[in-house]
């Protein structure tokens, strides 16, 4: 499986040739699954786009998309360092790539972003990234969760929730692109049609 192919767009918004060379790493060591199951089993969480076969690609697609365009505004953009914007649009591109566990498992693991955080972590030595990089990518993939960080099979706080700008951002860009509301585009290569 070419997986790099499925996010030519996203690693073109990252603009240090480091950071893309990570990025392209950490993606050809996401499980072929994450490529071809829905974002949601049930439909409960997640908009119609994403449901299908891919629907977890669209939707990291979508959340991808969603902070260029606000990284992009001048407002918005102006908040951020270029580091931070291509750390945080690699943040999104893998947030959810364990979503199953290492292994695909039937159901969404939970702990899922420590899961990616873990990945990111065992393979720091293969990384370009220096090690405060990959804490500000680790914190925001694994707070991205944000106020459903408590695990309802356990009742226990497993996630952290975001507590600084980055995090947050992330938080609101996966949030938004999970919203049933939204009505997204795709032509055959999961590229989002304008």
């Amino acid at each position: 499986m070419e997986k790099i192919k499925y996010f030519e767009e996203e690693i073109g918004y990252i603009c240090d040739n480091s950071l893309k060379s990570d990025i392209v790493f950490l993606i050809n060591k996401l499980p072929d699954y994450f490529f071809e199951i829905p974002a949601s089993s049930t439909g409960k969480y997640h908009p119609a786009y994403a449901i299908s076969k891919g629907g977890l690609l669209k939707h990291t697609k979508v959340a991808t998309k969603i902070a260029k365009v606000l990284l992009d505004n001048e407002t918005i953009g102006m908040n951020f360092s270029s580091r931070e914007k291509d750390l945080i649009i690699m943040a999104l591109i893998i947030h959810d790539g364990l979503k199953k566990g290492v292994c695909e498992e039937k159901y969404t693991v939970f702990e899922h972003p420590l899961l990616v955080s873990r990945l990111i972590m065992e393979n720091k030595d293969y990384l370009r990234m220096d090690e405060d990089d990959i804490k500000i990518l680790c914190d925001m993939i694994e707070s991205h969760m944000g106020r459903w960080n408590i695990n309802p099979v356990t009742k226990m706080e497993v996630l952290p929730k975001p507590d600084n700008k980055l995090a947050k951002f992330v938080h609101m860009c996966d949030y938004l692109s999970s919203r049933k509301f939204l009505n997204v585009s795709f032509d055959d290569n999961f590229n989002i049609v304008e």
